[in-house]
């Protein structure tokens, strides 16, 4: 049988910790007076993890894309989903204004060929000339 010391955790102990740090909880930022107890920035070796959510992440987008194409896959894909699919130009359509899809997509998937079936959100944007070549 293990032996468990004597600073068991438990839901009363969790509660007692979270009251005692609810101030840096909700504060933001450290409420100690002793600043060798904060955390340390990253060293120089180190990836910065504090990076801001208003800066372009590099390597997203794929080759022979523009940022405004993997936006518009994007979008096309949270208003489609998975099921959609196989579709066809009719099909699509339907499901983005059944998914009340913004009307500049609408008219994007208007403009599919209607003489075939597409499989995936890429094979769409590459029927439309957008992404990395034919379909």
């Amino acid at each position: 049988m293990s032996e468990h010391g004597r600073n068991k955790t438990g839901p009363l102990r969790d509660d007692e910790i979270k009251k005692r740090m609810q101030g840096e909880l909700k504060g933001g930022h450290s409420t100690r007076a002793w600043e060798e107890f904060d955390l340390q920035p990253s060293g120089e070796d180190q990836p910065r993890t504090d990076r801001s959510p208003h800066t372009e992440t590099r390597g997203s987008t794929p080759p022979g894309m523009t940022p405004e194409d993997v936006e518009l896959r994007t979008e096309l894909a949270q208003h489609l989903g998975r099921s959609v699919f196989p579709a066809d130009r009719g099909q699509v359509v339907g499901m983005l204004r059944e998914t009340h899809a913004p009307d500049r997509l609408i008219d994007i998937a208007g403009q599919l060929p209607a003489d075939r079936k597409y499989g995936t959100v890429r094979e769409m944007l590459q029927a439309l000339g957008r992404g990395d070549g034919p379909a």
